[in-house]
């Protein structure tokens, strides 16, 4: 493992094992979901915990202001539409790791961070590539979807590559990737190509430590060629159930692939039955576990202007008064599984009895952002844009907003993919909807309107239900309705349901 290269703390202040007891305690009386039999499992594997970035701009690019930079940014997206989606996939991943050989493998060339899950991936990967930039590292950070430009889901240092960097990547690599095509039963998909293009320019940059989020699930996904020398579980739930499996059980199957052989398993809080298919699967590759709720977690969090104010129990000790500004538990559980995984990298926990510099660590978490996820894009009416496009991010988003802005009446923009369980994505929504527009984005994948129009309805009913195809429209309706109670009556707008309708609404609204 590393350790950290700057702001090594005095070991002289370091806490005392038994600081923080009584509080942890409450953590683990509070994981209630636990099953006494995975004792039987957690007693065959090793588990984590010791006795004893830069400030961050809009992380969204705009398009290039230089027309020839445009055009030929253009000419790679045309190109990489001409192939398969993120959505269709062939289980198998010979055809990156053939394409990775010819380019000499450059994934080899860093120490990696493997993030999967279902819900939380990227704000945990933009938590964790802070904290890392924090200690004087050079970070490259590979995540997906994006929110308007296909650049940001490469980055160095902490910002997007930018749009002449990714055009040089993909041309440097195109012979290589037609060389693969050439010679494989099906051609490289966008996702593979542009895992590959992140993959060669954290080895061009070069980076000091990759952080990678997969695209989906893991022992099939593209990225799961690297191997992380600390894999990443954010909270598994129902998504993609058509490709991952019907139950948490059988979607852990898949995404406990990227726990490797003698690697750390950073694990937040899991149902029961994915809990245990992660817990074998590190007993089987010997992997040692570090646990949100036993080994690490979050003692205390209060709202605080523009975010929140939390306590965190790492691997090493306690961290307090650490202000993170997001909104919402959602938001400081990923933050404590951040930190442990950035602890897990330095050998905190196995290797040192200590904590991080804790100046550092506020530093760092302060300077985390994550367009798109309870992101204010608007005032008066307040609006606020939300990725969550499942039930489990629908349930986490609602109970922030609630918690965080307190309207006094909100109107929801909801445009979903068809492939999503919609149902209970607008049930989740719907004891704080007043009321929902619904619409839909430019997406081939969106859910036709007068459907979801029925579903919405079935969920509302029809007095709480407008429609309106287009999504300039849907904003629209939406702020005029919010605006009916007056400039100062405390009502807002919230547009959600999926990663394309929140960046094109982005887009509309003046952002990017």
């Amino acid at each position: 493992m590393s350790e950290p290269p700057q702001h090594e703390p005095d070991p002289s202040g370091t806490p005392d094992g038994d600081a923080g007891t009584d509080e942890f305690d409450q953590i683990v009386s509070a994981e209630t979901d636990r099953d006494p039999d995975l004792a039987v499992i957690e007693a065959g594997s090793r588990t984590l915990r010791t006795q004893a970035g830069p400030p961050q701009g809009d992380q969204v690019p705009a398009r290039p202001a230089d027309p020839e930079v445009d055009r030929a940014l253009r000419e790679v997206e045309a190109d990489l539409a001409t192939r398969w989606g993120e959505t269709k996939l062939d289980p198998s991943v010979e055809r990156i790791e053939a394409l990775l050989d010819i380019l000499g493998s450059p994934q080899r060339a860093y120490p990696s961070i493997h993030i999967t899950g279902t819900n939380g991936k990227t704000s945990t990967a933009r938590m964790i590539e802070s904290l890392l930039g924090a200690f004087e590292l050079r970070t490259g950070r590979y995540t997906s979807p994006h929110v308007q430009s296909v650049t940001e889901r490469i980055s160095l240092d902490g910002a997007p590559i930018s749009a002449e960097r990714f055009v040089d990547t993909y041309r440097d690599i195109k012979p290589y990737i037609e060389m693969v095509d050439a010679r494989q039963e099906y051609r490289l998909s966008f996702f593979e190509v542009l895992t590959a293009m992140a993959f060669a320019a954290f080895a061009d940059a070069p980076v000091d430590i990759a952080v990678v989020e997969v695209g989906m699930g893991g022992t099939w996904d593209a990225t799961n060629v690297i191997d992380g020398s600390v894999a990443v579980v954010t909270p598994i739930a129902l998504d993609h159930t058509d490709r991952l499996g019907t139950t948490p059980e059988q979607i852990a199957v898949e995404k406990a692939g990227i726990i490797k052989k003698d690697a750390t398993a950073v694990l937040a809080q899991q149902p029961v039955d994915a809990a245990s298919v992660l817990l074998r699967r590190a007993v089987e590759v010997d992997a040692t576990v570090a646990r949100e709720g036993l080994e690490f977690g979050v003692l205390s969090r209060e709202v605080a202007v523009g975010g929140q104010l939390l306590t965190l129990r790492g691997l090493g000790g306690e961290y307090p008064e650490v202000f993170l500004p997001l909104h919402g538990a959602h938001q400081a559980h990923n933050a404590a599984v951040a930190l442990a995984a950035v602890e897990a990298f330095f050998g905190i926990g196995s290797q040192h009895a200590r904590t991080l510099d804790l100046d550092t660590v506020r530093r760092a978490f302060a300077s985390v952002t994550s367009p798109g996820r309870l992101e204010v894009v608007r005032r008066s009416p307040t609006v606020v844009l939300d990725a969550a496009h499942n039930p489990a991010g629908a349930q986490a988003t609602a109970a922030a907003v609630t918690e965080a802005f307190g309207f006094s009446r909100l109107v929801g923009v909801v445009g979903a993919s068809g492939d999503k369980d919609v149902r209970g994505f607008l049930e989740a929504f719907e004891p704080i909807f007043a009321e929902v527009v619904v619409t839909r984005n430019s997406s081939h994948r969106a859910m036709d309107v007068d459907a979801l129009a029925q579903v919405a309805v079935e969920v509302f009913g029809a007095d709480r239900v407008q429609v309106e195809p287009r999504l300039d429209d849907a904003l629209e309706a939406a702020i005029t309705l919010a605006e009916e109670e007056g400039e100062f009556a405390g009502a807002g707008v919230l547009v959600t349901g999926s990663v394309i309708t929140v960046g094109e609404a982005r887009l509309l609204l003046g952002k990017g």
